[in-house]
C-alpha cells in the first residue's frame, strides 16, 4: 500500500535525523571511506544529502534531479567537518517540516517542478527512499549493521510503483518481514530479504543474487 502523506513528511523527517546522527559523529578517516556511490566518499554524502534538501528547501531547484545539481551541492561542501554538515543539515530538518506543514493536499496531489516524474507527493516519497539508501551506503562503508524498519519498507513501496510505471514484470514482491506488494498487476514472486532486493533495484548490488537482470534498476 503506498504510503500516505502523512507517513511520507513523518518518515522523510524522521529518516534525516537518523542521517544526521549517522554523520555528527564520524571522524576524519570514516569520512574519507570510500562508498558504493562511484569516487564519492562517506562526506560527500554526507554533503549530498544536506545539499538536496537545503537546495528544495530554499527553492533552488535549477538542474534539480541532475549530475550537476548534485555535484555542485558536493563541491560547496568540501571540507567542511562531518559536525559542520549534521549542524546545516540540522536547520535543513527544521526547513523540511515547515516546507511540508505548509503544502495542501491539493498541493501534494499536483504536478512535480520541472525535472521531477509524477506528483510532488511523489517526488517528496522518492526523497524518503532516496536518503534511506544513502544511509545504507554510509552504515556499508563504515561496517556497521544495516538500518531495516519503517523507511526499508518505504522504500520497497516506492520501488515497486516506479518499476510498475516503466511497465516491468508483472511480479509480486513477497520479501522477508513486510506486506506483499505487487508490480504491474502481480505475477511470479520474488523472495527474499527486501534490502538486498532494494539495493539491486537500486543498482547497488548483482540483480543475480535474486535470479533477476539489470532492468531491475531504477536508475537503469
Amino acid at each position: 500500500m503506498t504510503p500516505t502523506r502523512e507517513e511520507v513528511v513523518d518518515g522523510l523527517v524522521a529518516e534525516l535525523r537518523s542521517f544526521k546522527d549517522l554523520i555528527v559523529d564520524l571522524t576524519a578517516e570514516e569520512s574519507a571511506k570510500p562508498t558504493r556511490c562511484e569516487a564519492w566518499t562517506v562526506g560527500d554524502l554526507g554533503a549530498h544529502v544536506t545539499g538536496v534538501m537545503a537546495d528544495i528547501t530554499a527553492g533552488r531547484l535549477e538542474g534539480i534531479n541532475t549530475q550537476e545539481w548534485y555535484d555542485r551541492q558536493v563541491r560547496e561542501r568540501r571540507g567542511r567537518s562531518p559536525r559542520e554538515l549534521a549542524d546545516e543539515l540540522g536547520t535543513v530538518i527544521i526547513a523540511t517540516n515547515e516546507l511540508m506543514g505548509s503544502m495542501d493536499q491539493a498541493t501534494w496531489d499536483g504536478p512535480g517542478p520541472p525535472g521531477v516524474a509524477g506528483t510532488l507527493g511523489r517526488g517528496v516519497e522518492s526523497l524518503w527512499c532516496g536518503i534511506y539508501i544513502h544511509r545504507e551506503d554510509v552504515l556499508a562503508a563504515l561496517d556497521r549493521p544495516p538500518a531495516r524498519g519503517n523507511s526499508l519498507r518505504a522504500a520497497i513501496s516506492y520501488i515497486a510503483d516506479v518499476l510498475t510505471d516503466r511497465g516491468w514484470g508483472p511480479a509480486t514482491l513477497a520479501l522477508d518481514g513486510i506486506e506483499e506488494f505487487t508490480i504491474g498487476g502481480g505475477g511470479p514472486s520474488i523472495t527474499g530479504d527486501p534490502l538486498v532486493f532494494a539495493l539491486v533495484a537500486t543498482g547497488r548490488a548483482d540483480p543475480g543474487v535474486l535470479s533477476l537482470d539489470e532492468s531491475v534498476n531504477i536508475f537503469g
